[in-house]
């Protein structure tokens, strides 16, 4: 039998046609825009959160094949450093004067130096102690110059003044006249004098960078907003600013991390950096200077090796600074 009801008599047919008589029919006035977005929105969910800096910069690493080489070039070179024994099975001390300059040979590869060491067992041993200084000089360069910069950056006033202006004076003295008067009154063979030096000579550079990234990010709305809020000055500092102004930091300890290395192998070369019997590129390289005629693979090799470690660390600085700057992608 046919339904003979009015439609506009009876509410409860204004429901879905499938049959459910608690759906209500969607109106179709919004146009097809928004039921495509609604339709997109039912199928794939939430939107995606947006990636943080930090995210993003792992991601553009994880495909960059500079950063990629560079970082495995380093892994192999912190790798012998630490266990220089799994490549170089001889003792880097022992020398035989018969073999004194004599070329490569079987167990020898790159031939013996004037003392008659084994060239190949030096340069292999002589990573411990360049890429140790390296490490240790800029892990303190960036701790004592960040935490002084981030201070002056923040707290301002005379604390601000006194850090520029003794960065100033640190600015003022020249690095190879600085290590040749102050390392050659110290006696000590180890690597620790080198790496003070360094610290106290590189620090302004790090506070610089440090102060003016604090400066820029105490500008930003939400640290403005964490303070009407009644953060702390001390909260404020370490939970907002100092997380956020880290970056410049890292990128410049990254890139300095391979000049440091060039710079102790140059006060070594000098005779007042690193000193025998601690084993060193720069020792080496200064030992067969005056040989490069006659024996020039003395030279070659350990200069070789510091080439390459400098420039696997400045490559590896390079590509986190594209990575981390914003405006360089």
């Amino acid at each position: 039998m046919p339904d003979t009801r009015d439609p506009a008599a009876d509410p409860d047919d204004a429901r879905s046609p499938y049959g459910n008589p608690h759906e209500a029919v969607a109106p179709t006035g919004g146009g097809g825009a928004l039921d495509l977005a609604a339709g997109e929105a039912g199928t794939l969910g939430a939107p995606e959160r947006p990636r943080s800096l930090w995210s993003d910069a792992r991601h553009q690493l994880a495909r960059d094949p500079v950063f990629l080489l560079s970082a495995l070039l380093i892994a192999f070179l912190l790798f012998i450093a630490a266990w220089p024994g799994a490549l170089a099975s001889g003792d880097p001390l022992s020398c035989d004067l018969a073999l004194s300059q004599e070329g490569s040979r079987p167990g020898a590869p790159f031939g013996y130096d004037t003392q008659g060491c084994d060239v190949f067992t030096r340069t292999v041993y002589g990573a411990r102690a360049s890429i140790t200084v390296g490490v240790c000089a800029t892990l303190g360069t960036a701790l004592l110059g960040g935490v002084l910069g981030a201070l002056a950056g923040f707290f301002g006033g005379w604390w601000d003044a006194l850090l520029s202006r003794l960065a100033d004076v640190f600015f003022g003295i020249p690095v190879i006249l600085g290590g040749l008067v102050l390392l050659s009154v110290v006696t000590s063979s180890t690597v620790w004098p080198v790496v003070g030096f360094i610290v106290l000579l590189g620090w302004p550079q790090v506070a610089r960078i440090a102060r003016g990234a604090v400066l820029a990010t105490a500008q930003a709305d939400y640290v403005q907003a964490a303070r009407a809020l009644g953060a702390g000055r001390g909260r404020t500092l370490l939970r907002h600013v100092a997380p956020n102004a880290v970056a410049p930091v890292i990128v410049v300890a990254t890139i300095a991390l391979g000049t440091y290395i060039a710079l102790e192998a140059t006060l070594s070369f000098l005779g007042v950096g690193l000193r025998p019997p601690t084993v060193s590129w720069g020792i080496d390289i200064s030992n067969a200077a005056p040989q490069i005629r006659n024996a020039p693979h003395m030279l070659l090799w350990p200069a070789g090796a510091l080439s390459l470690t400098v420039l696997a660390f400045i490559l590896l600085g390079d590509a986190v600074r594209d990575a981390l700057d914003p405006k360089l992608r």
